[in-house]
């Protein structure tokens, strides 16, 4: 009789749709069957277990990480109880360097350790016999078998198949194109997969085509450094832009790229892509150099840096780079030193990230050359270090809160710009002086309220002047908020708004398109007025534009 397997992926937002789970359901081979069940950390247990029970199962697999594990814990005895007799097998990177602790604490008969798609498809055909499976580890009458995490020199099956497409619904779509990484850094487990070994460009060329005709709007790379191998990457970028006027206008493409290995050809290819189109990801890390040498990482920074201004200044990019608080050496002076190296690159997005000390990595497995306390619960992010006490990383988490709200989510970039102008301050000390006065904010703080207690924070700081404060935020809200209000507390009541309103609509070079909502305030430090339509806001910023009238010539 066929065994009956259910694969279940509990992902961490209903947008993501992890390609684990594919990648088995491809692998599996007749006679055995196998479906796949999906669901997030925010939903009711009983809604997901109701879910798997519909499969009527002998197996389920779980696909565990930091971010799913202990809504997995807590689904295991639930599943248990409505299944007695159902075997449970758990794998994915948050089980596989830790198997024996697993099988001893966890309610599950396996672990699966490593790359799972040839083991877990051997172990269906042999079910319930696990013997012999590479990567398996289990219990037996007499202790515990525990198996090394398995690896392979194999090219898995495509996961791209009808039930995949079936089940993406718009979601972001995710593209494997080459599995391991070149690097060995001490806080990942990436190097532990290998070094990259690469799919055969054909089936990369086709998967992206079929990924972008999907219907999701983004497509992302899941390669550890897309451009590992510059000629490859660049291959591929070139097809990307052959293709891009057959290709639906609003599909993204998303790439994680090591920045200090962009070569000049691909510099030059990327500045001809449409605006919009692609976004990088580049980890940085730090900019400490014994920092980096700490946690083997090998970074050409100032290649890194000259790269990173030119992608930005192509102006057709998104550019999203990050760094990591609590790493070895740095301590809270120079992690600021850090930030306003990365701030200065005028990134679209840069994450302040927390050292995480997972299972497998160098930093957790090797304590007395990495010191550091962290929660023992998931997702074990550090608590302090010999270089960052406790106070100082809960200060770095309340400004990055503000980092997020004024500057990443590109609602206060002008505003942002017009601080670092006016005042003394670098960009960390800029962040750090808002989030030290505004403390934790509450959860469910509405961007209005945000903006009332922001703002006499900021008419507090030296050499700030009121009225420019205050037209930086309404250009601000204007260009990122299509409702186009401004709140209350910056004023937006003119006398002369509306006569400029009727002027504007009367003439047919200025007239508001059909059904097109206008947002509209007068300045306050010079005789204009601005005014944005909203119809298509930049592909890379996100902003609407904005149109200046002059009192002066205009009435």
């Amino acid at each position: 009789m066929a065994v009956t397997a259910t694969i279940v992926a509990i992902n961490s937002k209903y947008v993501h749709s992890s390609l684990a789970p594919w990648c088995l359901l491809a692998s599996v081979e007749s006679p055995a069957k196998a479906s796949v069940v999906e669901g997030t950390i925010n939903e009711p247990q009983d809604q997901l277990l109701n879910r798997i029970l519909a499969t009527k199962p002998d197996l389920v697999a779980f696909s565990c990480y930091i971010w799913n594990i202990n809504c997995v814990s807590d689904l295991l005895p639930l599943l248990r109880k409505k299944l007695p007799q159902v075997r449970i097998l758990l794998g994915g990177p948050e089980v596989s360097y830790r198997a024996e602790n697993v099988l001893s604490t966890l309610n599950a008969d396996y672990v699966l350790s490593g790359e799972g798609e040839e083991p877990f498809s051997r172990f269906l055909n042999q079910f319930p016999d696990p013997s012999g499976i590479g990567g398996l580890s289990y219990r037996t009458d007499s202790g515990l078998v525990i198996a090394e995490p398995y690896l392979t020199e194999e090219i898995p099956q495509s996961p791209y198949t009808p039930e995949y497409f079936s089940a993406l619904k718009g979601r972001i779509a995710y593209l494997e194109t080459s599995r391991g990484c070149p690097f060995s850094c001490a806080f990942c487990l990436s190097g532990r997969c290998g070094k990259p070994r690469f799919y055969p460009m054909e089936r990369a060329k086709e998967e992206l085509l079929l990924l972008a005709n999907s219907g999701s709007k983004t497509v992302k790379l899941v390669d550890r450094t897309f451009n590992a191998n510059p000629k490859r990457a660049y291959e591929l970028w070139s097809f990307l832009l052959d293709q891009m006027d057959e290709l639906p206008p609003d599909v993204c493409f998303h790439f994680e790229i090591g920045g200090d290995l962009l070569d000049e050809d691909s510099l030059n290819l990327l500045s001809r892509f449409p605006a919009g189109r692609i976004q990088l990801e580049i980890g940085l890390q730090s900019f400490s150099e014994q920092t980096l040498q700490a946690v083997c990482r090998k970074t050409d920074n100032e290649r890194l840096k000259e790269n990173i201004r030119r992608l930005v200044a192509m102006g057709n990019m998104h550019i999203h780079i990050d760094l990591i608080a609590g790493l070895p050496h740095e301590d809270y002076s120079t992690f600021g030193e850090s930030f306003n190296t990365a701030f200065a690159l005028r990134p679209q997005m840069l994450q302040l990230g927390f050292l995480k000390l997972i299972y497998g990595s160098k930093m957790r497995e090797e304590p007395k050359t990495y010191p550091c306390t962290y929660s023992k619960n998931a997702p074990y992010e550090v608590q302090s270090t010999p270089w960052l006490s406790e106070e100082e990383l809960a200060r770095l988490h309340l400004i990055e809160d503000i980092l997020e709200r004024m500057y990443n989510s590109g609602r206060f970039t002008e505003t942002v710009e017009y601080l670092l102008k006016a005042t003394d301050f670098t960009p960390f000390m800029l962040f750090e002086r808002i989030a030290d006065q505004l403390g934790a904010l509450p959860a469910g703080t509405t961007l209005d309220r945000f903006t009332e207690m922001l703002l006499p924070i900021l008419l507090s700081f030296p050499c700030v002047e009121k009225d420019l404060l205050r037209d930086a935020l309404v250009t601000d809200r204007l260009s990122t908020d299509a409702s186009g209000r401004v709140p209350l507390c910056l004023d937006p009541k003119d006398e002369r708004i509306g006569p400029l309103r009727h002027l504007l609509d009367e003439d047919s070079n200025t007239r508001r398109p059909g059904g097109i909502r206008r947002g509209m305030v007068c300045l306050k430090s010079k005789p204009y007025a601005i005014y944005a339509d909203y119809v298509k806001p930049h592909p890379v910023t996100g902003r609407y534009p904005l149109t200046f009238i002059s009192f002066a010539t205009d009435g």
